[in-house]
């Protein structure tokens, strides 16, 4: 524990730091970093191969390891909209004069020692990295074993940063990724003020289980569409395909089809080549199995009670057939993680129904879930999308990285 209390000691003793800056040295810090990441793209990638290599081609985790030119490119420019974003930290959020004269002051203020524990992403390292700079909060990173070379080169480049601005390198800090340690970092109420898991459901449980550390969760996404039976085909077609196949590893992916019995036929009739053209393995319900079957489609299985509710991460999907608006609302009541769901439909009544009932972070209508995303949804990076509903929901950034204090002014009064 010596080595970590170590760490933590001096992630507290940062707040200081980066409590002295103004809005434009955070804002410089994150243009600086962004600048430095690729000025080193090259040796990230170099860092990146090395956990690359150790991992399978055949696990689905692989492409979210992966750090290419383009994502370094794109990741370097997503650090440059933080920067850009209004400051979260001393708003004012309300004032008064009471009948005694106290002046009450409520404004917003930077959670402090903010923890993340997230798996293999990389991109993760620098996002949380840029929005805790940009709300003056203090990070500690504890990264995955899988990205291990990546996060520990990335985070020496920001440190670098630090350094050069002459700040305390300790404002951000990765945490050792053996497992023995995450106990210790659960723990330390003392010394962190919140924790952020993010990554699998059995990462976010053990989490809330054994945290004595407040803990805020980013959800796993379990996340359906729902093809009513008024939806344009063609264009419900092209959104399952766009939801399951673009980036299949990610939490806003889909996982389950459930596809309204009337236009059942006709609608994977369509649906099934084009899945079929990126080997998407489905597992199928009774009577969409038939169907599939008549169409032969190659990848293929009688789903099992477990496949649906399961977030697959994969080129694999369940499909299930549902008689009405009401089936699909108790089967995604029943099933969903609460983070992103869709319906496909041209029927008013049953539009409102859908977005209406159902309770997750972010609800679609004739769209694919792929779009929950902080960046897209104009916060900038995230640090993860929030299933909960205490502090933040749906994409959990810049705006969320502060909590409240009241400043109380006097000229003598007593109670």
């Amino acid at each position: 524990m010596e080595s970590i209390e170590d760490q933590l000691i001096s992630a507290q003793n940062a707040k200081k730091s980066i409590a002295a800056l103004s809005d434009k040295d955070r804002q410089d810090i994150i243009i600086r970093i962004a600048e430095i990441i690729s000025e080193r793209k090259e040796d990230i990638i170099v860092e990146n191969l090395k956990d690359l290599e150790k991992m399978s081609d055949a696990d689905p985790k692989k492409d979210r390891l992966l750090l290419n030119d383009n994502r370094i490119t794109e990741l370097s420019k997503s650090l440059v909209d933080v920067s850009n974003l209004e400051d979260p930290t001393n708003k004012i959020l309300s004032e008064k004069t009471i009948e005694n004269g106290l002046f009450i002051q409520k404004r917003t203020v930077p959670l402090g020692v903010v923890g993340v524990i997230y798996e293999s992403r990389p991109n993760v390292t620098l996002d949380v990295a840029a929005l805790c700079i940009r709300s003056g909060n203090v990070c500690l990173l504890r990264g995955g074993q899988d990205a291990y070379h990546t996060n520990l080169f990335v985070v020496s480049l920001i440190q670098q940063v630090l350094a050069e601005k002459n700040l305390d390198v300790n404002i951000v800090q990765q945490l050792p990724a053996e497992r023995k340690y995450i106990l210790d970092i659960l723990t330390a109420e003392k010394y962190i003020d919140v924790i952020i898991p993010r990554g699998s459901n059995q990462l976010i449980e053990f989490v809330r289980k054994n945290a004595l550390v407040p803990v805020i969760e980013t959800g796993a996404g379990v996340c359906h569409t729902y093809v009513e039976q008024s939806a344009r085909l063609e264009d419900a077609a092209k959104i399952v395909v766009n939801a399951k196949v673009s980036r299949p590893s990610v939490c806003n992916a889909l996982d389950t089809v459930l596809i309204d019995r009337e236009v059942a036929q006709p609608f994977l009739k369509i649906l099934a080549p084009l899945l079929a053209g990126y080997n998407v393995e489905i597992f199928a319900d009774e009577n969409s199995y038939e169907i599939l079957k008549e169409q032969n489609y190659p990848l293929i299985n009688k789903a099992e009670p477990e496949d649906f509710g399961r977030e697959f991460l994969d080129f694999k999907c369940s499909v299930k057939l549902v008689d009405s608006t009401d089936e699909a609302l108790d089967h995604i009541a029943k099933f969903s993680s609460k983070h992103s769901e869709a319906i496909i439909t041209q029927d008013p009544v049953k539009t409102e129904l859908f977005l209406n009932q159902v309770d997750a972070a972010v609800v679609y209508l004739n769209a694919s879930t792929r779009f929950t995303d902080g960046q897209v949804f104009g916060l900038g990076a995230e640090i993860g999308i929030s299933t909960q509903k205490l502090h933040a929901r749906g994409p959990f950034a810049l705006e969320k990285l502060v909590t409240e204090k009241w400043i109380v002014k006097g000229e003598g009064q007593v109670r």
